[in-house]
């Protein structure tokens, strides 16, 4: 070989082992991804009800959720509007009227213009509430979405009437973009959960006022008394609850203005403590509508006088009226739907047509709504207030807060005012 063949092979050799042995240019770095932006989200009104939570159900050490929320935020005690009742007052906290105004005057009710029919907390004919419209109804035409997880009245077409004949069909109306119907069986975390999961939602479809409600202290005072122990562990239940609509809220990002309240109080009941109108009355005398820690009746045509006689005026331990002498303090006796005579038991004791066994030792609601016993909780926190403790209001004041806290303006002609939160808005 050649002495310029041998130096090519040799170069070719050199650069056939440097293509072997050089390392590979590694490709440059791809760029790291961009950190999600977390989404802005406003804040949200949720307008919580939890049936029968008495005011000092708070100081008996089982509710850090709600004990924290109130140290942070508003709280104050809270009189029911009169009667005391679960209907009546969930009406009053969402249209700002007492219900001698907005016409769901009791638990029970009959109308001369529906002779054959009674209403009872199942009647969802809109006949019965048509006489006042809720926020919702304000906040939809306002172009504000808004969601129930229950409420009294919140599946009921505002506005709309139902059919007479068969299927009964609704026309018309308005009704939350979103509500369920009442089911009492489901428990207070799947009623969270569905909060959650409309807040889960894209900004176009999410609501912005919201209610929930949960009654498994209304039901335990009922049965047990406001005094008693398992009453107590009701309420602890539904602390934890409360709980798990803050967790879920901080797992979303989800700022709110939670309004925490009560339809009413509870007050220790007895069958030794029972009154029965049948000695004062025959039952041919008249038509009993309710009965319980009040009694309101119809006397029969041609009885009015009699049953007047043996009723009005102050009793041991319960008083009467003719409907348009009742108080004015209670704000209660000009609706058509109030029956002529109503009568008010003193606080712990009732009034009906049957004996109770006096053994028995339960508890209910539905006395003078001034009575220390009816006070309902009330708390509201989020970004919208400062913490304050304030005097207390009557619920009728609750519907206007509401108003300002999801911007639709003042409205004319209700009861109640936002005068005594001014102050612990944030400007």
């Amino acid at each position: 070989m050649r002495w310029y063949s041998k130096i090519a092979a040799a170069a070719l050799a050199a650069i056939l082992q440097a293509c072997a042995t050089a390392p590979v240019a590694a490709p440059p770095p791809a760029a790291a991804p961009a950190p999600a932006v977390a989404e802005q989200r406003p804040p949200v009104t949720i307008l919580v009800s939890i049936d029968g939570f008495r005011a000092d159900y708070l100081t008996r050490g089982v509710t850090p959720n709600l004990s924290r929320l109130a140290a942070g935020g508003v709280t104050a005690p809270m009189h029911p509007s009169f009667p005391s009742k679960t209907f009546p007052n969930h009406w009053t906290l969402v249209t700002g009227l007492y219900p001698d105004h907005h016409g769901i005057t009791a638990n029970k009710m009959e109308d001369a213009a529906r002779p054959k029919e009674v209403f009872t907390m199942m009647s969802d004919d809109p006949f019965w509430w048509n006489a006042a419209a809720p926020i919702w109804v304000d906040a939809e035409k306002a172009g504000i979405r808004t969601a129930t997880e229950f409420w009294p009245g919140a599946n009921v077409a505002i506005g709309g009437a139902k059919a007479d004949k068969w299927p009964y069909q609704i026309q018309g109306g308005t009704r939350p973009s979103d509500w369920a119907q009442f089911n009492q069986a489901i428990p207070g975390k799947q009623r969270v959960r569905a909060v959650i999961d409309w807040l889960r939602r894209p900004a176009a479809t999410r609501p912005k006022f919201l209610t929930v409600y949960f009654d498994t202290i209304d039901n335990a005072g009922h049965m047990y008394g406001p005094d008693d122990a398992r009453t107590t562990d009701a309420v602890a239940d539904i602390d934890r609850t409360i709980g798990r609509l803050l967790d879920g809220l901080a797992e979303l990002g989800q700022p709110a203005n939670l309004v925490i309240v009560a339809d009413h109080g509870m007050a220790q009941t007895s069958g030794k403590r029972a009154i029965s109108i049948g000695k004062f009355l025959e039952a041919k005398d008249y038509h009993l509508v309710e009965s319980g820690p009040y009694l309101s009746l119809i006397p029969t045509p041609g009885r009015e006088a009699a049953v007047e006689k043996a009723l009005l005026g102050k009793h041991a331990h319960f008083e009467c009226w003719r409907k348009a002498e009742i108080p004015a303090r209670f704000h209660y006796g000009t609706n058509p739907r109030i029956p002529p005579i109503f009568c008010l038991a003193e606080t712990g004791w009732q009034i009906g047509e049957k004996d109770i066994d006096p053994d028995r030792i339960d508890g209910t609601h539905g006395f003078d709504n001034m009575s220390p016993e009816m006070t309902a909780l009330f708390i509201a926190n989020g970004p919208a207030f400062r913490p304050a403790t304030l005097p207390a209001f009557t619920n009728v004041d609750v519907y206007p807060l509401l108003r300002d806290l999801i911007g639709l303006p003042p409205k004319a002609g209700v009861d109640g005012t936002d005068a005594p939160f001014r102050d612990a808005l944030v400007k």
